[in-house]
């Protein structure tokens, strides 16, 4: 049983308005009393001598004041609980090269702030043991003051427990394969398996960040399908394709890659996809026109070279997501820790970002696909950039880029027999959007017969 006193003088508008509260507390609470003691104003200040003359402009600084501080300790009290319960972080195939410089990325406290330890747990199959006990005495061994714990973990069942986090690799290839069909479908059947084990064990929060090299898009899009409550936290890495092109631009410009902006990759993030210049950006680009920092020039105002643009250019990137040769560890980690970190804390104000995430019909594209376009992160979400100008999509270039995701999807779920990669008589090049440079690939490469990572 909880009794308060309210005691005020008669004629206060505050000890009114704490009456009425009390009253409303009293009727709703069955634990809850309260006794009254109302006097007279002057019998007030003959027994009890309190006045205020503090005015109501003091009161709302007092107020504003109590609030700031009230915002610091819920502020303390989150850091805090980021030291006792750390965040859970769970990566797939972790045996990959990609986990191995991915750990001390995500143990430095860049990714997800200072205030926040982690606990890291490396699944992969039964024959990755040996290499995922060498990987967690290393982890180990960095002696971190943000990492609380790193483990490994082959038991299918036990994966992604109370997970927070969830970092997607490439996975293995355990058995030969014959076709780029059977390929296909057995990332459903793996994404099947991983879908409903999130469903199962993961925390009501999770953050899922598909990476990697191959299907990208489809199993993206596979998970979400299968854990389909947590579809609206699956997004898919495309900063990878987005960084090689801006190294290959800087190396033309001469400048370094980090002052090139706004880069969009269209599409198929390991496949057809779309390489748009039309908002690409150079900042503190060293020439005959000079500005402050913020200062930033077209990046294709400066390149004279439209054979090396329309060439040389959009064959490397070809070449780059045909294979994945070139898509090592290093650029890999980068991407996903990159990406992980805008999601938790927001990205370059003003600055565009390229993401694979679920269609809903923007930029003429076909719904329920997933799809890398435009974004920024803000607020732990990201927000599509759909009040971007002229940035149309031409209806040739579409085509291409969506009939591929579209037949993936359809093969992976056993309602198509056949993939038949998309084919172009012109391959475009009769178009005149030159500032946007297609790259193609039909996943071929990856699905050769293997025993080991894809």
């Amino acid at each position: 049983m909880a009794k308060f006193v309210l005691a005020g003088r008669a004629d206060c508008p505050y000890y009114a308005k704490a009456e009425l509260l009390a009253d409303y507390l009293q009727k709703n609470l069955p634990d809850f009393r309260i006794h009254k003691i109302t006097q007279h104003p002057d019998v007030w200040e003959l027994y009890y001598g309190v006045t205020s003359s503090m005015t109501t402009e003091l009161m709302k600084t007092a107020a504003q004041e109590n609030l700031g501080a009230h915002i610091e300790k819920e502020l303390e009290k989150e850091a805090l609980k980021g030291l006792i319960n750390p965040l859970q972080v769970w990566i797939t195939s972790a045996s990959a090269l990609a986990c191995y410089n991915l750990i001390p990325i995500l143990t430095s406290g860049e990714v997800f702030g200072p205030h926040m330890e982690i606990s890291i747990n490396l699944f992969d199959n039964k024959q990755a043991e040996e290499k995922l006990t060498s990987l967690v005495k290393e982890a180990q061994d960095l002696a971190s003051p943000f990492l609380q714990s790193v483990s490994a973990c082959t038991q299918a069942e036990e994966a992604f427990r109370q997970a927070h986090v969830i970092i997607f690799l490439d996975d293995h290839v355990d058995k030969e394969v014959y076709s780029l069909e059977d390929c296909i479908r057995s990332k459903a059947t793996l994404c099947h398996l991983y879908g409903s084990l999130i469903e199962k064990n993961a925390h009501d929060s999770v953050r899922i960040i598909v990476g990697g090299k191959t299907f990208v898009n489809l199993k993206t899009s596979l998970l979400m399908r299968y854990a389909p409550n947590f579809a609206h936290n699956i997004i898919a890495v495309a900063l990878g394709v987005e960084g090689k092109a801006k190294a290959a631009l800087a190396r033309k410009l001469k400048t370094t890659p980090s002052r090139i902006k706004d880069v969009i990759i269209w599409g198929n993030i390991s496949g057809n996809n779309y390489v748009d210049l039309r908002k690409a950006k150079v900042y503190r680009y060293e020439s005959a026109v000079w500005g402050p920092p913020h200062y930033s020039r077209p990046v294709l105002s400066l390149i004279f070279d439209s054979d090396w643009v329309n060439r040389e250019f959009v064959e490397s990137l070809k070449k780059f997501t045909a294979t994945g040769r070139q898509f090592g560890g290093i650029l890999a980690a980068h991407s996903i820790a990159t990406t992980l970190k805008y999601w938790y804390h927001g990205s370059p104000p003003g600055e565009i970002v390229s993401l694979g995430v679920l269609s809903e019909g923007q930029f003429g594209i076909p719904e329920g696909i997933v799809f890398s376009m435009p974004v920024k992160f803000e607020n732990g979400t990201w927000v599509v950039l759909t009040d971007l100008e002229d940035i149309e999509i031409s209806e040739q270039i579409m085509t291409r880029m969506t009939s591929d995701l579209i037949q993936e999807k359809l093969v992976a779920l056993g309602e198509l027999i056949n993939f038949q990669p998309y084919q172009s008589e012109t391959d475009l090049a009769k178009e005149d959007e030159k500032t946007t440079l297609p790259t193609t690939n039909d996943n071929r490469e990856h699905c050769k017969v293997s025993d080991g990572h894809t």
